[in-house]
Formats: structure tokens, C-alpha cells, sequence
């Protein structure tokens, strides 16, 4: 008896997984793809006692089965050894990017504001922006004068993007529909690039799947070289994913590793066993050096530090006018 249910355990573990290589038909089949690494695993610890059982077959067939669904999610599976550090170029600047959901009710504010002073990144990428950290982002515009909030209807899931770098000259940042997005061409040293912070909502049934087509269009406009950073409550290999990157002729970076489990599990979980939702686009003449996930800050995602230079050949100087700078607006008022 213990053998036959763990044998429907695994036969149904299998098809959660095979669903999810159909997200492109539909979005109900892509929510399942974002348990690919634990599915994966469990139909494997479930096939490993049964290979000595009179399922021994089909055991076999489900443990490849499993064997392989994990392999196509290597390249987000946490790191359990440190990274060789990669060579800097000598020859070209070096920039970073900061990636940071906020966590709208962040009890630990000031654990943010201190990342973000010995991490002194060039650009900063926020989601979950609510009333309460336009007074606390308030405190570091001196180092980030150039930035733009999107409030989000609710008045908790806006995003923001901050600059120690202007904003390039006749260019004005944006923001989205709904405060999903916020777009901006920033000044790296004369070349103008396209920087953008997104925030996606849940997969279906949420409306995930409905907003990443409200964002076509500005995906779509995104400049020749852009970075994209943000939390987009789905994973790399996803078919969300995969829509926006192709609806902005971008490339996904490869997972810096699990950024979110729920708020009242531990990091140690997190680290192993959470979600790789937090992504980093690219396109053009930017190439991203390295990527690592940081300490705890209160929220229940990890920060994510991004390097990158920008392609000499690339290069295109700006026009030699005054930068433009932009203050924080109020966020909106909850729409309920």
C-alpha cells in the first residue's frame, strides 16, 4: 500500500512537471513550471525507494524523468560553494546595479539604507515601494539625486529607480501602466543607456500574464542598450519570463540563485530550497560580469548586486547638454 501511493505521488508529480513545459499555450500551465527545482526533487526521493519495489519500471523512467526537468533549471540551483571571482576588465569602467523588492512593510528600514551606503551601487532598482519609504529614500537623495517612484494603485507594490548618475540629457524618466514599470536613459560617463525597474504580479490566476502584455509597448521601446531589473514573481525558465524578454529583445542573465520564500522561513531555506524570482534583462552593448545575492535586509527577498561594463564599440556619445534630474513625487493614494 505504501509503495502504490507513493507511486500516485510520483505519477502526479510528473504531470505538474510536464504542464509546466506547456506555459506558452497557456498561462495555467505556466504556474507550475515555477516548481520545477522542488517538483523535480520530490519526484526523485520518491522514485529511489521504489526502484526496489514491483514499480521498479516505472520508477526508473520517473527518476530520469525527474533527472532531467532539474537539469533545464541548472542554471538558477543555489550555489553551494563560492564563485570564482571574475577578471574586471582593466580597460573599461565597471558599473553595478542594485535589484531590491523592499517588502512594502519592511520592519528593518534601516538594514536597506545601509546595504545601499557600503554597496554604493550606480543605479538602483526598487519594487514594492510603498508610502512608508518615500520619507526613508527621502534621507539618501543627496547620494541619489536622480530618480523617479511609480505608485502602484494599491499604494504598497510601486516601483523606483535611483541614480547617482544623471538622467541623460532631453530625455525624460517614465513610468508605466499601474506603476509596473519605470524606464529612464541615464548618463554612464556619455553614453546613455536604458535602464529599467519592473515589478510583475503573481501567475494565474492572477493577472501576471495580463500586465506583461500592458507592458508591450514599453518593453518594446526600450533603447538599443538597456539593463532591466526586478521582481518578476516568476522564474527564469518560465514562459512569463521568456515573453518579456522576447517582447524586449532581451537576453534573461543567468540566476544569481533563490532570492524568496515566505517571510516566516528562515534565510538558510531561502538560499536553498526558495524561488529565483528576482531577474536581470540585458541587451545591446552592456555585458553583466557578475551577479551575487546579499545579506538579509527585512524584506523577504535578498538583494541582488549586478556588475557590468558597456561595450567600447558600443559606445555612442550623448548630447552635450545639462542632465536632466527628476524629484520624488508623492506616491498615489490606494485605490482600496
Amino acid at each position: 500500500m505504501t509503495a502504490g501511493l507513493a507511486f500516485l505521488a510520483m505519477t502526479a508529480l510528473s504531470a505538474a512537471l510536464l504542464a509546466g513545459f506547456f506555459g506558452s499555450l497557456h498561462p495555467a500551465f505556466d504556474s507550475f513550471s515555477h516548481f520545477r527545482m522542488h517538483f523535480s526533487v520530490l519526484m526523485a526521493l520518491l522514485a529511489l525507494p521504489l526502484l526496489a519495489s514491483s514499480f521498479r519500471l516505472q520508477a526508473a523512467a520517473g527518476l530520469l524523468f525527474a533527472i532531467t526537468c532539474l537539469a533545464t533549471t541548472a542554471g538558477a540551483l543555489p550555489r553551494l560553494w563560492p564563485q570564482p571571482a571574475v577578471a574586471k576588465p582593466a580597460d573599461q569602467a565597471v558599473y553595478s546595479l542594485l535589484q531590491m523588492n523592499l517588502r512594502f512593510n519592511n520592519p528593518t528600514p534601516k538594514k536597506v539604507l545601509s546595504l545601499i551606503g557600503r554597496t554604493n551601487p550606480d543605479v538602483i532598482t526598487l519594487d514594492e515601494v510603498s508610502g512608508m519609504w518615500t520619507a526613508e529614500l527621502g534621507t539618501i537623495t543627496s547620494a541619489y539625486p536622480y530618480r523617479i517612484l511609480c505608485p502602484y494603485p494599491n499604494g504598497m507594490f510601486g516601483v523606483a529607480l535611483l541614480s547617482r548618475r544623471p538622467f541623460a540629457a532631453d530625455t525624460a524618466p517614465r513610468c508605466e501602466p499601474r506603476g509596473a514599470m519605470a524606464t529612464a536613459t541615464i548618463d554612464f560617463g556619455g553614453i546613455g543607456v536604458d535602464v529599467a525597474a519592473i515589478h510583475l504580479s503573481w501567475p494565474w490566476p492572477k493577472e501576471q500574464y495580463w500586465q506583461i502584455g500592458e507592458l508591450a509597448e514599453p518593453l518594446a521601446g526600450l533603447g538599443e542598450t538597456a539593463i532591466m531589473a526586478g521582481d518578476c514573481n516568476a522564474v527564469p525558465w518560465s514562459a512569463a519570463v521568456r515573453r518579456v524578454a522576447a517582447l524586449g529583445r532581451l537576453t534573461v542573465m543567468p540566476s544569481a540563485g533563490p532570492t524568496w520564500i515566505h517571510r516566516t522561513l528562515p534565510d538558510f531555506l531561502r538560499r536553498y530550497a526558495g524561488l529565483p524570482i528576482d531577474q536581470v534583462f540585458s541587451k545591446g552593448g552592456l555585458t553583466i560580469l557578475s551577479s551575487t545575492r546579499l545579506e538579509d535586509t527585512g524584506s523577504d527577498h535578498l538583494p541582488v548586486l549586478v556588475e557590468f561594463t558597456l561595450r567600447p564599440q558600443e559606445q555612442k556619445p550623448l548630447d552635450e547638454h545639462e542632465t536632466a534630474t527628476v524629484s520624488l513625487p508623492e506616491p498615489a493614494k490606494s485605490r482600496g
